[in-house]
Parts: C-alpha cells; sequence; structure tokens
C-alpha cells in the first residue's frame, strides 16, 4: 500500500471492499468455499484430499479458474500499460455481470468460477509507484506486513508507517460484511451491487489514468 499514490491507495481500498463483498457471496453461494482467499481453498483442498471427498475437487477447481484470471488479468495488463487499471477493472465489471446472469439461470457452479476468475484478474488492476503490482484480495500478507510496521514503531526504527495495511484489511472485511448481509436478502441485489461496484471503480480508474496522461 505504501508504494502507491494518495489517489491509487485510496482506489486499492476500494477494489479490497470488492474483493471482500465478492468473496461473501462466493462463500455463501458455494457453501464454504472462497473465491478471493486461495489460501482458505488450499487447505480445504487439502484436508478432502486427505478425507477423500469431494471438496477437494471444489476447492482445486475454484483455485485452478482463480490462477487462470490472474494470467488473464496481467496479459490484459500488460497489453494495454498506461490504461491498465480502468481496462482491467471493466473486464472484472463484465464478468462480474456474467456471473450474475449464470446465477439468474441457475448455473450456481459456473457462476462461482466466474467470481473467481474475476477475483483473479483484479489482481493486476493496480500498479505501485515502482511498478510492482500489489494483490488486494487476500490480506495475510497484508496483516505480516501491518505487525512488522507496528513492531517497527514500538521499537522507534524502520518504516512504522502501519495504518495503510490496516485500512486495506479493514475495507476487505467490511465489503464483506456487507456482501454477506446483501446476499442473505437478495442474491440477485447483491450480484447486481458487486457488479455496480466494480464499474464504478473502473470509472475511478479510467478518471487517474487520464489525469496523469
Amino acid at each position: 500500500m505504501i508504494r502507491f499514490d494518495r489517489s491509487h491507495q485510496l482506489l486499492a481500498i476500494g477494489v479490497a471492499i470488492l474483493a471482500g463483498f465478492v468473496d461473501a457471496i462466493g462463500f455463501v453461494e458455494s457453501g464454504g468455499f472462497f473465491v478471493s482467499f486461495m489460501t482458505g481453498n488450499s487447505t480445504r483442498l487439502a484436508v478432502g484430499v486427505a478425507e477423500w471427498r469431494q471438496a477437494a475437487v471444489f476447492a482445486g477447481s475454484i483455485i485452478a479458474v482463480f490462477v487462470t484470471g490472474v494470467v488473464a488479468g496481467s496479459l490484459v495488463a500488460a497489453r494495454v500499460r498506461a490504461m491498465r487499471t480502468p481496462t482491467v477493472l471493466s473486464c472484472v465489471a463484465i464478468l462480474l455481470a456474467a456471473a450474475a446472469t449464470l446465477r439468474w439461470f441457475d448455473a450456481d457452479w459456473p457462476a462461482i468460477l466466474c467470481l473467481a476468475f474475476a477475483m483473479g484478474a483484479v489482481n493486476a488492476a493496480i500498479e505501485g509507484r515502482d511498478g510492482t503490482v500489489v494483490g488486494v484480495t487476500y490480506m495475510t500478507g497484508t496483516l505480516v506486513q501491518m505487525g512488522q510496521k507496528i513492531a517497527n514503531r514500538l521499537r522507534g526504527e524502520g518504516d512504522g508507517r502501519w495504518l495503510p495495511h490496516f485500512g486495506l484489511w479493514a475495507a476487505l472485511v467490511g465489503g464483506a460484511i456487507a456482501g454477506a448481509r446483501t446476499i442473505f436478502w437478495s442474491a440477485p441485489l447483491a450480484y447486481g451491487l458487486a457488479v455496480l461496484l466494480a464499474a464504478a471503480l473502473a470509472l475511478r480508474g479510467l478518471w487517474l489514468s487520464r489525469r496523469a496522461a
């Protein structure tokens, strides 16, 4: 997060909210699998294999599709370069709309896989000032960095800027809470709000790209 300028930090927070919102949808709809948190799915894969259960197939399929989404998003980003953020986020909005359509026609499992593909692709959306792309759909690394920065602050040495990492984590958690509440109330509304949020982030990214040009 600290490698982003202020505008891109806020955009990253927005993407984290989207990731949490969509992950909650996927978790509820799939009965306990994740569409952006692949560490959890990796554990479910391992336990499923150990117990010879079908859960291993479900978890493995989501992981494979997520990684494919990361590859696709990275290829698109490399192709468009300066317009990477609005282009990738627009693709994510389209994928979420496709997932909503599949869900409307009761194709639940394809819809879940479409959500995972979108969450893989969104990791290519934002590039830091040093050219590094930082994933915003998983929080273990963010929490580790936050803990390390807090330790630095307590020691009075090194980089003690831990609040940006906390903000990113809190954004994902807040988005997940909102997504869970919405999907329990109305699945069409939850999918629709996810599409609208992704589209709004794409427009914000377009504005930032044009301002930087």
